[in-house]
């Protein structure tokens, strides 16, 4: 297959490039600078340049293309563009601000999502997102059954997923890889990489209450897999959990505190507020998810190192 890849030179997008060309795949991967550019040609694959606003470059590498994976997603204020940056700082409060971030983020993916269905349907091809699973309900295991919550912590992004589903719904091979929120590595943890920041930063190892909630977790490399797994063979509306295992939180908080040299302790949730801020929903929700049917459909196996072990070998590394 020829795959196009969006944020093709990330850490997880990296990986599912590499996956697929391993598997003989022809990539070609949309890249914003230069370095990105020749990082993915020394990878083997073609760069496309632009961002996930650039409908028409999207639609003209999607059209070229048997099948997309998007992966990319603006996490950053830098990402956007210049007029969507401005539209954010000036559009209302400055309390209001990252909300107004959130929306332009989710409405930037959707239509990135609606422009591939657009040039991929009618034809033999696929189109697989990647999804959180905490836009997932809460307090319960979740399976890949389950539709997205828009009542959950990341729940403003569950217009993405129904994107996708009603793509499914209209004949295209779409379908959604729901990431937990630690992928993770040696070197990257995903939103745990934001705890072991905050507790250096403010001294102390924090979670909320008795830290019995949980976090799912799971290796970018086996991540990756399932991707290519996803567009290989992943049915129309299918939903496919990225997630090995899930970690009580405090367990996260006690590695980390250990491993940084700071002490551990629980918050209410106001005292959580000052703590965390923008992530303190995320902190306190409570989020297991099930892979089970990820494993029975797709045949998908976790074989990489889980949390805790990539946890405390990341924070030996040296601090730059």
């Amino acid at each position: 297959m020829k795959v196009f890849v969006t944020g093709a030179t990330g850490f997880i997008g990296s990986a599912v490039t590499s996956e697929l060309l391993r598997a003989g795949h022809e990539v070609a991967g949309l890249v914003r600078s230069s370095e990105s550019a020749e990082r993915l040609k020394g990878m083997g694959a073609t760069p496309v340049s632009g961002s996930v606003e650039d409908l028409d470059v999207l639609k003209r590498a999607a059209a070229d293309a048997d099948g997309v994976i998007h992966t990319a997603f603006f996490h950053g204020f830098s990402q956007p563009s210049l007029g969507t940056r401005l539209g954010i700082i000036f559009g209302g409060s400055p309390a209001g601000i990252v909300g107004r971030f959130m929306t332009a983020a989710v409405e930037a993916d959707r239509r990135a999502i609606e422009t591939f269905g657009s040039a991929l349907r009618g034809r033999d091809s696929a189109l697989v997102i990647a999804f959180p699973t905490m836009a997932m309900r809460q307090g319960g295991f979740a399976d890949e059954d389950d539709l997205a919550d828009p009542r959950a912590a990341g729940g403003v992004r569950a217009r993405s997923e129904q994107t996708t589903l009603a793509l499914a719904s209209a004949g295209l091979r779409a379908c959604v890889v729901r990431l937990p929120p630690s992928v993770h590595d040696e070197t990257k943890l995903g939103l745990v990489t934001q705890l072991v920041t905050i507790a250096r930063k403010k001294g102390v190892s924090a979670f909320v209450g008795d830290g019995a909630n949980r976090w799912g977790a799971g290796h970018r490399l086996d991540a990756a897999h399932l991707f290519r797994l996803a567009i290989e063979g992943g049915e129309a509306g299918g939903r496919y959990h990225a997630a090995a295992e899930n970690m009580p939180f405090r367990a996260i908080a006690e590695t980390v505190g250990r491993d940084v040299g700071v002490p551990v302790r629980s918050m209410s949730p106001e005292e959580a507020k000052r703590h965390f801020g923008w992530l303190t929903p995320f902190v306190a929700a409570d989020n297991p998810v099930s892979s089970q049917k990820t494993q029975a459909r797709l045949s998908w196996r976790p074989q990489n190192p889980s949390l805790l072990p990539d946890l405390a070998a990341h924070l030996r590394r040296p601090v730059r």
